[in-house]
């Protein structure tokens, strides 16, 4: 397990955090690995179930959040594409509180090129649809953490923690 991945998680367990979905990346895989470990979910009465798509996976957490949990969506920013809909149709509406944990693809312009287009532009989507963020600081894991749960329990909307590094 990855320090980051556990310092994220541990931090979430100690912010009200016990449900995660969402569809693999390798930049995340860190955070997987954790999610997959059974001794480390049945100790923290986590519950994670993996998606099949992004949109997906928002729809599972809304359940989640319905059923008095506190999710975090993990997602490639290929993905945030796809659920675009449901942010703006339901999330925002509704203001629903969630964590999208969102791989920056692109963000250095050395990944495949599939990921440099929306790698490029990826805050002017998160701004157009008016999900604040946060980048992640591998220094500085709790803190980046805590300031997206800050966010979201300030304005009870979602928010994305974008995490430029495998983890």
């Amino acid at each position: 397990m990855s320090n980051e991945a556990l310092s994220i998680t541990n931090e979430l367990y100690e912010h009200g955090y016990n449900a995660y979905t969402g569809v693999p990346c390798s930049l995340l895989k860190g955070l997987f690995r954790i999610l997959e470990d059974k001794e480390y979910v049945e100790k923290k009465e986590i519950v994670y179930m993996p998606a099949i798509r992004e949109d997906s996976a928002l729809g599972v957490a809304v359940g989640m959040h319905l059923g008095g949990r506190k999710c975090a969506i993990l997602m490639q920013n290929s993905g945030l594409g796809y659920s675009m809909n449901v942010l703006t149709s339901l999330y925002s509406i509704y203001q629903i509180p969630a964590l999208l944990i969102i791989s920056w693809r692109g963000a250095f312009e050395n990944d495949a090129v599939e990921h440099d287009l929306i790698g490029e532009r990826l805050l002017h989507v998160l701004d157009a649809i008016k999900i604040p963020y946060v980048e992640f600081d591998k220094e500085h894991s709790a803190a980046s953490v805590k300031a997206c749960t800050e966010l979201i329990e300030k304005n009870s909307m979602p928010v994305a923690l974008l995490i430029k590094e495998a983890i």
